[in-house]
């Protein structure tokens, strides 16, 4: 049973005083994971992705013309704006108390709940300026409003000034956030990277025509090797359709034009711009989609509406033209080599998180859809060619993806067919290769384990039984009679040597996956001395991976982290628990005394896992010839039949031993 539930009770008793309440901005400095996606380089730099995101509603909604971002050499960024500016009268609910406090101090609170004073606008749950004051050391905040300008100082969330009067000012307007991210959050190493806020500031410029931004960075934290410019004013009068052509540079595309365009969508609910092109050079392709300015990673209804747009209209042209071929048509074969750029803009949309990685807003997909369509049926009969070209295009995707799933589902189909799969083999159930994985695991109590953290439809498990032969130093004989090599053969089903088929594996990934200690680490060496002797073809073809399952967890109050090694506890319990000394660590003595679903975290989903591909350059230079041949030289003298090549190694390394795990 997890030891989930054998811990020792806390305390036995629970009651009324036990219940913590978080009060003001408590909330986001003791979960900011809730707010802003974690503690980690990505989420720091998502504050000023908040405060922008605020400039840049002021923008879209025609207030705002400028925005300037600056980094400065103490860390403080900058953002400031020439809108309306934040109010600064005292707020109805809260007399005592300005607008601007309660909007910097109040989670929940803002001007884009009710609508009227905002259309359209990125931010939505008024949580975006408190939550970047309470996660700063330091915050100024100045409002240039009605020809005065006020100033106000935060410090981890908490007003340290009142609101203060600087005097008349008659050339300025707007608002100037200037903030620093506190240490206690975020830890002493993470530092704001210039090209990261520049391609921030980049992308808002290019998503919204109107829009000027003025970028700004102190040289000194400029290196050699990074291209950032210290300054550069952004705006871009042709909206994505300039970001396309940014992001195709010289590449050639199949149709002479992209396929552009901008739509007002009905009632005065929004709109939509596009820039679509398919280049022809056989490289990877790039889908970019954003509502109201802010990044939607994981897609949403928006892209939906569009692939449903171009669907329809390519599969009526196909018709038309009478190309048979194109019958079956889907998004994924017309988009999944373009490049596409989609931005809307609608009322009150609905995210995904706070983070907004996902629209989901239900009548997007109809609004893109609509607006889309007959646009694209006029840019496809307007240069027929051009069309032909494209659908052509489209059916050798097509064709490419039937033949690769006949192959995949043939291959695996035959294997499952012919071989008498070992008995200890938990297969999964996926009908071809694509995205399938077999784990290697040692023992019968890991493979338990692993069998139960498992994703049945893709995942499957073959235990082995303790330290399989070195391969190395046996005979053909003894390798052929070997129980535990003859099942994972047969599992794999590509065959050995001059047999093997890479056509027939039945497995796109093969997965060691050891313990985190001395023997597991002999155990994948074998492993590997095995796949690179009898199979090298499936290291060079990137089908062999290696799993690293941590060591130890480290827990305090309800917060636990795993860390791989030694090196990694120490630096997490100086960092992570502040050199706490009531930090529990945990030593996992084997993933079979490991839960199921802290394996799973930790190990085996796809999603938070860590893999190590092992590789052989199939191209190599001289120089990396020269190092394979010493790597084979290696592996022959340690894992051979010799041991006084072995003898001969420890003598010449010892030395260099820090740590014993004995």
């Amino acid at each position: 049973m997890s030891d989930l539930f054998n811990a020792t009770p806390l305390k036995t008793e629970y009651s009324a005083k036990d219940i913590e309440v978080l009060e003001g901005l408590d909330p986001v400095r003791k979960r900011p994971g809730m707010y802003i996606g974690g503690i980690d380089e990505r989420a720091y730099h998502h504050l000023v992705a908040e405060i922008i995101d605020n400039a840049m509603d002021e923008a879209v909604a025609g207030y705002a013309t400028n925005i300037d971002v600056h980094l400065a050499e103490n860390g403080y960024v900058t953002i400031k704006d020439n809108g309306r500016g934040i109010p600064v009268d005292p707020h109805p609910k809260f007399p005592d108390k300005s607008a601007l406090e309660v909007i910097t101090t109040t989670l929940h609170s803002g001007g884009k709940f009710g609508g009227n004073a905002y259309a359209v606008s990125g931010g939505l749950h008024g949580v975006g300026l408190s939550a970047v004051n309470a996660l700063s050391a330091h915050m100024i905040i100045e409002v240039a409003k009605d020809k005065k300008l006020y100033r106000q100082e935060y410090r981890q969330g908490h007003p340290v000034t009142s609101l203060i009067c600087l005097g008349p000012v008659s050339n300025r307007r707007g608002t100037s956030v200037c903030f620093l991210p506190d240490t206690e959050i975020f830890g002493e190493t993470i530092h704001f990277k210039p090209a990261t806020l520049f391609r921030m500031a980049r992308t808002k410029a290019f998503l919204f025509r109107g829009v000027e931004i003025r970028w700004s960075c102190d040289p000194s934290l400029i290196t050699d090797d990074d291209k950032t410019p210290a300054e550069q004013v952004l705006k871009f009068p042709n909206g994505v359709a300039d970001y396309l052509d940014y992001l195709m540079k010289d590449r050639s595309t199949v149709t002479s034009k992209p396929f552009t365009g901008r739509v007002d969508f009905p009632d005065n609910q929004g709109a939509v711009e596009w820039a679509i092109c398919w280049p022809d050079d056989y490289q990877d392709g790039f889908s970019y989609s954003y509502c109201n300015t802010v990044i939607t990673p994981l897609g949403g209804t928006h892209e939906t509406g569009l692939r449903a747009a171009l669907t329809k209209s390519l599969k009526a042209f196909a018709e038309m033209s009478g190309n048979k071929k194109a019958a079956d048509m889907t998004a994924d074969d017309i988009l999944a080599t373009a490049g596409v750029m989609l931005s809307v803009f609608i009322r009150d949309p609905q995210f995904q998180g706070q983070t907004k990685e996902k629209l989901v807003t239900p009548s997007a997909t109809r609004l893109v859809e609509n607006a889309i369509k007959d646009p694209f049926d006029y840019f496809l009969s307007r240069d027929v060619k051009g069309a032909n070209a494209l659908m052509d295009f489209i059916v050798e995707r097509i064709e490419d993806r039937k033949r690769k799933k006949k192959v995949l589902e043939t291959a695996r189909a035959s294997a499952t067919k012919k071989l008498r799969l070992p008995g200890k083999l938990a297969d999964c159930s996926h009908k071809s290769i694509e995205g399938t994985e077999l784990f290697l695991v040692e023992g019968d109590s890991a493979g338990g384990s692993a069998k139960q953290a498992r994703n049945r439809d893709k995942q499957a498990i073959l235990p082995l039984r303790g330290k399989i032969l070195n391969v190395i130093s046996a005979s053909h004989d003894k390798i052929m009679a070997n129980e535990e090599i003859h099942d994972m053969t047969e599992a794999l089903g590509c065959g050995r040597r001059d047999k093997y088929n890479e056509a027939a594996l039945r497995y796109e990934k093969i997965i060691i996956m050891t313990d985190a200690d001395v023997d597991g680490a002999h155990i994948a060496s074998l492993l590997m001395s095995f796949f690179y002797q009898e199979m090298p073809q499936l290291i060079e073809n990137g089908h062999l991976f290696l799993a690293l399952p941590p060591l130890y967890r480290l827990t305090q109050g309800g917060k636990s982290i795993y860390a791989a090694d030694d090196e990694e506890k120490d630096r997490l319990i100086k960092t992570e628990f502040k050199n706490a000394k009531n930090v529990e660590v945990s030593r996992f003595k084997g993933l079979g005394e490991m839960p199921p679903y802290q394996l799973k975290e930790t190990t085996m989903d796809p999603e938070k896992r860590t893999l190590l591909r092992v590789v052989i350059p199939s191209k190599m230079t001289e120089e990396e010839q020269e190092e394979a041949a010493y790597t084979s030289d290696i592996v022959t003298r340690l894992m051979g039949n010799k041991p006084e090549f072995r003898f001969q190694f420890i003598q010449e390394h010892a030395k260099f031993v820090e740590n014993l795990d004995i």
